[in-house]
C-alpha cells in the first residue's frame, strides 16, 4: 500500500481520510489500469470516534452489489487493513456547489429521488449476510425500527459510554433512553425491505461532469437493508435542505418509488415522523461527541462556543423523541464541556498551555481550608470531576453532583455545583457549608457530610466539595428510603433531628428564633406565589387555586404555638437521606435549604415529602416528644395538621409551576412530585375550605402530567 503514502489531494470524512492520486506505471500494471488513472485511497482514520451504526464490514461488497443498479459508483480495485482504493469519480461534491441549507435545484431533487428508488433494485441475495439480530420478516417495519434504536444504543452509545457517559448524564440524558426508544416503537405500515445508503447528504453526492449521470453516491459504508423510509428520513435530515423544500423532496421521492416499487410508498405521511424522531434521537450522541472531542484539537473562546452551540442544537433536537424532561441552558452545556475536556487535558507543567485556564480555580474566603484536604487535593478532584462515570454524576434539583476518589488522600468526595439555568422559587437562607461546619464543630450525634472546600473554577463555575456519605464501592449507587422508612431508620431520623436543637443556630444567624414562625412560613409561600410567571398564576386561577391576596387572607386565619426554635434541614425528602449501615441508619445530605426554625415543621415536612405509613409517623412523633423536652413539643398534637396543610398548599403551587416551566423535571423528587399532580391539588383546594370551579375542566390536571 505504499500509493497511501504519497501526495495528493486529500479530504477528510468522519470516518476516513480519501486520498485522490494518479497511478504510476508500475501501480497501474499491478490494477489493471491505465498509468495516470486518478484513483481514491480511502485510510480508514484512527482517530474517529465510533459514531454510526455499521450493518455490514465490507464496503467493496456492498459496491459489488450496487454496481449492476448503479453503474457508476465507485468500484473497489483492492483493499487491505484499513486501507481501500477505489476508481475515482469525476466530479465535484454537491456540498462545493450547493452549500447546507441551500435549496437544491429541482432537477437534482428529482435526480436524487431517482437515486433512492433504484436502490430498491438490489436484490437481497446479492448483499452480503445480514447479522443475526436482523428481523426476520423483510417487511416489518416496526422491527427495523427497533433494530435501528437497538442498534444505535450497542454501536454508539455503549461504545462510547466510558469516556462520554458522564457527560451525557450531566446534560439529562438517560443511560437507557435509545432502549426506551425501541421500547416506544409505533405499529407502522409494512414495507418491503430494500437496500438503503443510510448517509446521503451533500458530501456523499458527486456532480458528474457529463450530463448522462447528472449525481453519483459514493461512500456506502452506512448502507443497510430495511424500510426505504429510513433513507429518506436520514436523507432529509443529513442533506440540510431549507424546511420549505421538504415537500417537494419528499413528494419527488414518492412519485419515484411509486415507479419501482409502489408497497414502498404505503403509510409515507404517517410513518415518516418517526424515522425522522429516530434520525434526531441517534443524532445527539455523535453531535455531542464530536463538539467534546474538538476541544481537545483546539480550546479557544470561539471554538468553546461552536461546541456550545452544536450541542444545544442536538439537545434541543432530540428531546422530544427521547423524552427529555429539560433541555440544559447555554451556560450548562458549556461547563459541562470545559469539565469534561479539563479532565482529558495533560497538565501543562510550563502553565503556559491554551487549558492551564481550564484547570485552574479559586478558592472561596469564606471557608477555610480544611486539614485533611489541601490544595493538592482539590485539584485532583476538579481534575477527575468531567471524567467519572455516568452511575457516579447526579443530577438533583439544583445541583449536578459528581463522585470521585481522590488518589493523594485515599478519599471519596463529591464535588457539588449549582446548576446555572434553575431558578428555585423556595429561598436559602443559610450558607450551605457553614450548616455543615456548624454540625461537625457541635458535639452531636448527627451523620452530615463534611464540607472540604469552596470554590470558583473555570468559566465561572461554582463548587464545593464534600465527604461522600454513600456506598464505599463508589461505582455502586447510593441507595435512598424512596418508599418510605424503616422502623429503626424512623428511629434514627428523630434521633438526628432531636440532636439538632443542640447545634448553636446563632452562629448560622445571630437574630433568628424570633416568635412567629408560621406567619414567616406564610409570609415566604404568600411571596412565591405573588412572584410566580403570568403564565403559571394564569393556569393556577384555571384549576381553583387562589392568587397571593386571597391565599394570604385564608392561611392568616390559622396559627401555631410557639416552640423553642433550632436548626432544622428543612428538605427532608427521600433522595436527601442515605442509607447506611450503622446506629444512626440514615446520613442526612444536601443543607441548602436548611434553616432556622419550629423543630416540629422539619419533622411534618418530611412525612409530607415522604411516603409515611401511619404507623410510622406515630412512631415518630411519639419518639420526638419523649426524646426532647416540652418546650420544642409542646400543642405538637394540635399544630402538625396545620403544617401538613401549608405544605400540601406550597406543592400546588410549586409542582405547577415544574410543570409549565419544565424545571428540574429530571431530578427524581421533583419527577414523583408532579406525577401525583392531579392528587396534590385536589387536597390543596380542599385544605383551603375552597370549592372545585365549576368553570375548571376536571381532566385538566391530569392533562398537565
Amino acid at each position: 500500500m505504499e500509493l497511501a503514502k504519497r501526495n495528493g489531494t486529500a479530504s477528510n470524512g468522519h470516518h476516513n481520510r480519501n486520498y485522490v492520486l494518479p497511478l504510476t506505471e508500475p501501480e497501474a500494471r499491478l490494477l489493471g489500469r491505465e498509468t495516470g488513472t486518478s484513483v481514491t485511497v480511502r485510510v480508514r482514520r484512527s482517530d474517529a470516534l465510533p459514531v454510526v451504526i455499521r450493518t455490514w464490514d465490507n464496503e467493496d461488497e456492498v459496491l459489488g452489489a450496487v454496481r449492476g443498479v448503479l453503474p457508476h459508483v465507485p468500484q473497489c480495485l483492492v483493499k487491505g487493513a484499513g486501507i481501500a482504493i477505489h476508481t475515482y469519480v469525476e466530479g465535484v461534491p454537491l456540498s462545493s456547489v450547493c452549500g447546507n441549507g441551500k435549496p437544491v435545484d429541482t432537477l437534482l431533487v428529482k435526480a436524487l429521488a431517482g437515486l433512492l428508488a433504484q436502490m430498491a433494485q438490489v436484490r437481497r441475495s446479492a448483499l452480503p449476510p445480514l447479522p443475526r439480530s436482523w428481523p426476520r420478516n423483510d417487511t416489518d417495519s416496526r422491527a427495523f425500527l427497533r433494530t435501528l434504536a437497538l442498534l444505535a444504543d450497542e454501536q454508539i452509545r455503549r461504545a462510547n459510554w466510558s469516556m462520554f457517559g458522564g457527560l451525557f448524564a450531566a446534560l439529562g440524558i438517560p443511560e437507557d433512553a435509545m432502549v426506551r426508544l425501541a421500547e416506544r416503537a409505533p405499529v407502522m405500515t409494512r414495507r418491503p425491505y430494500s437496500l438503503l445508503h443510510a448517509d446521503l447528504h451533500r458530501d456523499n453526492l458527486i456532480v458528474s461532469y457529463g450530463g448522462h449521470t447528472p449525481l453519483i453516491c459514493v461512500d456506502w459504508e452506512l448502507a443497510t437493508y430495511g424500510d426505504p423510509l429510513h433513507d429518506l428520513a436520514t436523507h432529509l435530515v443529513r442533506m440540510r435542505y431549507p424546511e420549505s423544500q421538504w415537500d417537494e423532496v419528499i413528494d419527488a421521492w414518492a412519485e419515484a418509488m411509486r415507479g419501482i416499487r409502489p408497497a414502498a410508498v404505503n403509510g409515507l405521511s404517517k410513518d415518516l415522523p418517526h424515522y425522522l424522531a429516530f434520525e434526531r434521537a441517534q443524532s445527539v450522541y455523535p453531535d455531542v461527541m464530536r463538539a467534546a472531542h474538538s476541544l481537545l484539537q483546539s480550546f479557544t473562546q470561539k471554538d468553546l462556543d461552536e461546541a456550545t452551540e452544536a450541542v444545544s442544537r442536538a439537545l434541543v433536537a432530540a428531546a422530544e423523541p427521547l423524552r427529555l424532561r429539560s433541555v440544559p441552558g447555554v451556560r450548562e452545556i458549556e461547563r459541562a464541556l470545559c469539565r469534561w475536556v479539563a479532565s482529558r487535558q495533560e497538565r501543562d507543567r510550563t502553565g503556559r498551555g491554551p487549558f492551564v485556564h481550564v484547570l485552574g480555580w479559586q478558592a472561596d474566603p469564606r471557608l477555610p481550608p480544611s486539614s485533611c484536604f489541601p490544595e493538592v487535593a482539590v485539584r485532583e478532584a476538579l481534575a477527575l470531576e468531567g471524567a467519572a462515570p455516568a452511575g457516579r454524576v447526579f443530577k438533583g434539583t439544583t445541583h449536578l453532583n459528581t463522585v470521585v476518589r481522590v488518589p493523594s488522600t485515599g478519599q471519596s468526595v463529591v464535588v457539588r455545583r449549582r446548576l446555572p439555568d434553575v431558578h428555585r422559587r423556595e429561598r436559602s437562607f443559610l450558607s450551605e457549608h457553614a450548616v455543615l461546619r456548624a454540625i461537625e464543630q457541635a458535639p452531636v450525634a448527627v451523620t452530615a457530610p463534611k464540607a472540604l472546600a469552596l470554590g470558583e473554577s473555570y468559566p465561572d463555575d461554582g463548587f464545593a466539595i464534600h465527604t461522600y456519605v454513600g456506598p464505599h464501592d463508589i461505582d455502586r449507587p447510593p441507595n435512598h428510603p424512596v418508599h418510605g422508612l424503616l422502623p429503626h431508620e424512623a428511629d434514627g431520623l428523630v434521633d438526628q433531628l432531636c440532636a439538632l436543637t443542640r447545634v448553636d443556630y446563632k452562629q448560622l444567624d445571630p437574630v433568628a428564633g424570633e416568635r412567629g414562625f408560621y406567619r414567616w412560613l406564610k409570609c415566604q409561600l404568600v411571596a412565591l406565589v405573588g412572584e410566580l410567571p403570568k403564565k403559571t398564576q394564569q393556569l393556577a386561577r384555571q384549576l381553583g387555586l387562589p392568587d397571593a391576596g386571597r391565599l394570604d387572607q385564608i392561611l392568616s386565619g390559622q396559627e401555631v404555638s410557639h416552640r423553642e426554635p433550632s436548626l432544622l434541614h428543612g428538605d427532608l425528602n427521600p433522595w436527601n437521606l442515605v442509607r447506611r449501615d450503622d446506629p444512626h441508619a440514615l446520613t442526612i445530605i444536601d443543607w441548602e435549604m436548611a434553616l432556622i426554625g419550629d423543630p416540629l415543621y422539619d419533622l411534618v415536612r418530611h412525612m409530607h415529602l415522604t411516603p409515611t405509613r401511619r404507623e410510622i409517623r406515630d412512631r415518630m412523633f411519639n419518639r420526638w416528644e419523649r426524646t426532647l423536652p416540652s418546650e420544642y413539643t409542646h400543642d405538637w398534637h394540635r399544630d402538625w395538621q396545620t403544617y401538613a396543610r401549608l405544605e400540601t398548599v406550597r406543592s400546588a403551587y410549586i409542582d405547577l409551576d415544574r410543570l409549565v416551566t419544565g424545571e428540574s423535571l429530571d431530578a427524581p423528587n421533583v419527577r414523583r412530585a408532579v406525577e401525583s399532580y392531579a392528587v396534590t391539588l385536589a387536597v390543596a383546594i380542599g385544605s383551603l375550605g375552597l370549592p372545585l370551579r365549576s368553570t375548571a375542566n376536571p381532566y385538566l390536571a391530569r392533562a398537565l402530567v
